[in-house]
């Protein structure tokens, strides 16, 4: 072939330096488990009793308000898929009823005396070393502390101290699967700060570098405009994931309150700057809550609360946020259902179009699939197994 550029390479100067760059930036990373919620109990609530108590309470609801010719019908699904759901539903409730579990010293919690927040800091970490001792430990857990926004980082900073204190004195390590969330980021700065406190505290209290993980929340408009993928590499690899707070977004964005919900679109364009700054970067994306809970144990408020957190998680999904909140064990139910619905429905259609791509031929219904498509394909199944457990 002949050629006019003698030397293509020498035309672009600096090239494996910005390559390098690109690749510590945006990783090629495998898609690994991440839980569908998180769960946060306000501190003074929590004890060693809650994991239990909120997955006994969910399956008891589920047995009596929600069969499987119910979910047929109610959720419009397909026979069998329904059978499978309740199943893996039920099981899930029994066994693993909380994937990610925060204890909340933030909104939850509230403002208390600096020896009532001392004492149930001390209260917290004694239940988190129970569960570890009794193996039931969520996968994922942590806590939430207050906001650097609030005026008062010591506070914060003596909460998160103690805990890990506490917690690695009684077990004798921080057992795996922690994380902190940092709420309320008004200030591209505290980002830094915190990180600086997280790093102290490693070597204060003999952990390995990077060890220490926090996760952002995008609760206001001022915090969206300052998201950017440079984010993840200025803070060291400690920004594990961002998520996003409805009801202080909305608030900020001066919506009345009866139209402070997920599917706003509002809170569309807010998860969609979250997408575009972090994507390939690694970090995690959660969505918000639902606040609402049965306000009666009646069949009928209990299913149309169900209907209507199923709507907000399939919003989300569909919009790629595949973790969200939870606030209360009924949502366990709803949450679980919404989640393995979506990852069903489509995982034979997707699983025989790979095929038909990796035989190369054209897959059933006429579709050629160009390679994003196919890569986006290989990527939803892997999540599926990992959300459905088949992992």
């Amino acid at each position: 072939m002949r050629v006019t550029l003698g030397d293509p390479q020498a035309l672009i100067p600096g090239f494996e330096q910005v390559h390098r760059e690109q690749s510590a930036a945006y990783p090629a990373t495998a898609v690994e488990w991440q839980p569908v919620h998180t769960v946060y109990v306000p501190a003074d609530r929590f004890d060693a009793g809650t994991v239990a108590a909120w997955g006994a309470a969910a399956l008891d609801l589920l047995r009596r308000h929600l069969s499987r010719k119910d979910m047929t019908r109610f959720f419009e699904m397909h026979e069998q898929t329904a059978r499978t759901v309740h199943e893996k539903v039920t099981a899930k409730l029994g066994t693993d009823p909380i994937e990610d579990l925060r204890v909340d010293f933030e909104d939850g919690y509230g403002l208390r005396p600096a020896e009532e927040e001392d004492g149930h800091v001390t209260r917290a970490a004694e239940a988190i070393a129970a569960l570890h001792a009794a193996g039931t430990l969520p996968r994922r857990w942590g806590l939430r502390v207050k906001s650097f926004a609030d005026g008062d980082p010591v506070r914060s900073i003596r909460t998160l101290d103690g805990f890990l204190t506490e917690v690695i004195d009684r077990v004798g390590q921080l057992p795996d699967g922690f994380v902190v969330t940092f709420p309320k980021v008004l200030m591209k700065a505290y980002l830094g700060q915190f990180a600086g406190c997280l790093e102290a505290l490693e070597k204060g209290l003999g952990l390995t570098e990077g060890r220490l993980r926090f996760e952002m929340q995008v609760e206001a408009p001022q915090t969206v405009r300052f998201l950017d993928a440079a984010l993840v590499t200025a803070l060291g690899g400690r920004l594990a994931a961002a998520h996003f707070g409805v009801f202080d977004y909305t608030a900020s964005c001066s919506l009345p309150p009866h139209e402070q919900r997920l599917d706003h679109p509002a809170c569309d364009h807010a998860r969609h700057v979250m997408q575009t700054s972090f994507a390939g970067t690694g970090v995690e994306l959660s969505d918000g809550s639902m606040a609402a809970f049965p306000a009666a144990d009646d069949r009928y408020v209990v299913r149309n609360l169900w209907w209507r957190h199923v709507g907000l998680i399939r919003h989300s999904l569909s919009h790629g946020f595949y973790q969200g909140w939870d606030m209360h064990p009924s949502h366990l139910v709803s949450r679980y259902v919404a989640v393995y619905h979506f990852h069903l429905s489509h995982y034979e259609e997707y699983a025989q179009r790979v095929r038909a791509w990796e035989e190369q031929r054209g897959a059933e219904g006429g579709v050629m699939d160009e390679p994003a498509t196919v890569k986006t394909m290989v990527t939803a199944l892997r999540r599926a197994d990992l959300a459905l457990g088949n992992a």
